[in-house]
């Protein structure tokens, strides 16, 4: 390996080891706290897989780890305003610690995320200026711009919050999504992004030492909402980065296509939820256990197991946009979706299979 790669690849492993080592120095006194105060997650709700009380506040250890190495060693430059991104991380997770210690109401909720999202789009200038031929729609007006992306960044904050019901998922989802996004950064020299990407997945790792079934710790709010934020904030400077213009040329081909792949789970499982919630005639924002990782515990797999089926449904849906980028956007995205659905009818047919199974056996018993 020439002498620059070897020093690329330590320099690479080092923002991914220290804040992991950051982590996992922190989760143990979090730990202690928690134990001493008894701040434990409501085992008594009805979401919950879990018998005993297990403390909801690895988040701080994310946002904590995270937080230093990206000032410590991040490279400062005009092109990622890591200052902005800061402030608006820093009011969401005061905002979701109080949640994982006394509850906030949705309505504050979306107050605050509304808030940051305009932070960065308004302030730091991240948000989407074309919708890249979906729809056979290109450039968009400012206003038109803002608002969309504002949309975005508050589905994605929430998407990662609501895949957030089961051991090791949103943690792992948030390594895949970020890795992802810090390879196609350093694919296109961005390394000020691949950097704050790589940044937060050592976080994560850290964080999922502890958080592997059985989960000695939850992330929380203040983590999964945390997770959220940063990876909406990767995929739209990746969409940005790579949109067709008279002085830009993209190396990365579906740019937007690509982005829906990466993040297929959550955002395939809140639409999903929010359409069945919304077609029922209830709240899109009223908690239930359909969503999918809890249907898929419902055939018997553990948490674990789930977590890596769904993981492989992420990455096969990356290398099918890669290997067929030449497709389009719209196409692409249709097939992603496509395969989603797909994959939910299966989970449905397998169910309802298993139940029939089970009423037969009760039957065959009385």
């Amino acid at each position: 390996m020439p002498e620059f790669l070897r020093y690329h690849f330590a320099y690479y492993l080092f923002i991914i080891g220290f804040p992991a080592l950051l982590s996992v120095i922190a989760i143990p006194s979090i730990l202690y706290v928690a134990r001493v105060r008894h701040l434990y997650d409501d085992i008594g709700h009805f979401r919950k897989q879990h018998d005993h009380g297990i403390p909801r506040l690895g988040g701080i250890a994310i946002f904590v780890s995270f937080a230093i190495t990206a000032l410590v060693f991040s490279i400062i430059n005009e092109s990622f305003p890591i200052s902005y991104l800061l402030i608006a991380s820093i009011i969401l997770f005061a905002m979701g610690l109080k949640d994982d210690l006394s509850g906030v109401n949705s309505s504050t909720k979306f107050m605050v995320q509304f808030i940051i999202a305009l932070i960065l789009v308004v302030f730091s200038d991240i948000r989407l200026t074309s919708m890249y031929g979906v729809f056979g729609i290109y450039q968009l007006p400012f206003t038109i711009s803002c608002a969309l992306s504002v949309l975005v960044i508050i589905m994605i904050i929430n998407a990662f919050n609501l895949i957030d019901g089961i051991d090791g998922l949103a943690a792992i989802t948030g390594i895949i999504v970020n890795s992802v996004f810090a390879i196609l950064f350093i694919y296109i020299h961005q390394y000020e992004s691949a950097v704050i990407s790589l940044i937060l997945v050592g976080s994560i790792a850290g964080f999922l030492k502890f958080n592997i079934p059985p989960a000695k710790i939850f992330m929380g709010d203040t983590g999964s909402l945390f997770i959220g934020l940063i990876s909406v904030v990767m995929a739209i400077k990746l969409i940005e980065l790579n949109r067709f213009a008279i002085d830009n040329n993209p190396q990365i081909y579906a740019a937007p296509a690509l982005t829906v792949a990466i993040l297929i789970v959550p955002i395939f499982d809140t639409l999903r939820v929010f359409f069945i919630r919304i077609i029922s005639g209830i709240s899109p924002f009223t908690a239930d256990r359909n969503h999918i990782h809890h249907r898929i515990l419902r055939l018997g797999y553990s948490h674990l197991q789930t977590t890596l089926i769904l993981a492989v449904l992420n990455l096969i849906s990356i290398g099918l946009v890669l290997a067929f980028s030449n497709l389009g956007n719209f196409a692409l995205i249709a097939i992603i979706f496509t395969i989603s659905m797909l994959f939910n009818w299966a989970i449905t047919f397998l169910i309802r299979s298993k139940d029939r199974e089970d009423v037969a056996l009760r039957n065959l018993f009385i």
